[in-house]
């Protein structure tokens, strides 16, 4: 398969940040990358480009950075109460995703879910989870979750 330079313009997990240069298959960049526009194909000229996008992603990153920190004061080693319907064995219907997890947060910090680690739940009792908040920074929580 023939690889293919491209320039990332939004952060891609387990590829890399905006404004980063990476070799990819080219059925990647040319099928997802390119047209979900998280990427444009890498050319000599884009520099310039890759140098702007790196200075803005900095100047974001002091700003998210200092929001992170004051997040994770808030939420670390707190615990957050979510009210699932339950089966009379003790079964959730349906489980709790992490977008529950994130709106449960919602009061004290906004967060992505898909920053969100936590193993499935699909039983009541307590569970930890952890949340990226900025790629230095990560909150550990319990989520406790009872019976509606």
């Amino acid at each position: 398969m023939a690889n293919t330079k491209v320039i990332l313009t939004a952060t891609v997990a387990n590829l890399g940040h905006s404004g980063d240069v990476v070799e990819v298959k080219a059925g990647y960049a040319r099928n997802y990358l390119v047209p979900q526009g998280l990427a444009f194909a890498w050319s000599k000229g884009a520099a310039a480009q890759i140098e702007a996008m790196k200075r803005a992603r900095l100047a974001k990153a002091v700003a998210t950075r200092e929001e992170a920190v004051a997040g994770k004061e808030l939420i670390e080693g707190s615990v957050v109460e979510i009210a699932a319907k339950v089966s009379e064995s003790g079964k959730l219907f349906g489980g709790v995703s992490a977008d529950k997890i994130a709106l449960a947060l919602a009061d004290k910090v906004s967060v992505n879910p898909k920053n969100i680690e936590v193993e499935a739940i699909k039983t009541t009792g307590e569970f930890p989870v952890k949340v990226t908040l900025h790629p230095e920074i990560v909150a550990s929580f319990t989520v406790k979750v009872v019976a509606e």
